[in-house]
């Protein structure tokens, strides 16, 4: 019995030694690396981002489209096998306290009236004044929390008539984690 509470006693004071951590997206680049707070509000698409960046799906892609004073968007090309399997298919997560503000992570979709999201494609709002004009029609599911300053930066590389960057930037996108304290070292309170 008294190993029985001395092991109880120990598991406690581990427990409450224990630091929750919170799941982070990395997105690395040739301009450096992005952090994104990726919201519980929107559960499908955060699960569906966490999963894809786990399995490496971004990592030999690119951001295709740069649009200064607008958006980056990264992930597959507008194919017809982002927009029409139902397998990378995510039905909408709106949420009215996650607006299309400067940072905001979205997920990409064609014009299909059901506004299902294409999990293969997200893009980080550049537009310092937001673009709110998005807002419940495009899910957005996390935001930027560190490196706004490579998303202005990779707006302003060249690019061709279909805002394609001419030097490809790279993802290599991975899930880490960060406590309560690293996030608040960054600027970012999880609560």
């Amino acid at each position: 019995m008294k190993n029985y509470l001395f092991l109880l006693l120990v598991l406690v004071l581990l427990g409450c030694n224990a630091q929750e951590t919170f799941e982070i997206g990395e997105i690395k680049t040739p301009k450096g690396d992005i952090l994104v707070w990726l919201s519980d509000k929107t559960p499908k698409h955060k699960n569906s981002f966490i999963q894809l960046a786990r399995e490496g799906y971004w990592d030999s892609l690119t951001f295709n489209r740069v649009i200064p004073d607008f958006v980056v968007q990264g992930g597959c090309p507008d194919t017809p096998e982002g927009f029409n399997d139902p397998e990378y298919l995510l039905e909408p997560e709106f949420d009215s306290e996650l607006l299309h503000e400067y940072g905001a992570l979205g997920a990409g979709r064609d014009g299909n009236p059901q506004k299902l999201s294409a999990r293969c494609q997200f893009y980080v709002i550049q537009n310092k004044e937001g673009e709110h004009r998005l807002d419940g029609d495009y899910t957005v599911f996390g935001k930027v929390i560190k490196g706004m300053d490579v998303i202005d930066a990779i707006v302003q590389v060249e690019r061709d008539s279909i805002d394609q960057p001419l030097t490809p930037i790279t993802l290599d996108v991975n899930i880490i984690h960060k406590t309560k304290e690293e996030l608040g070292a960054l600027g970012y309170n999880p609560n």
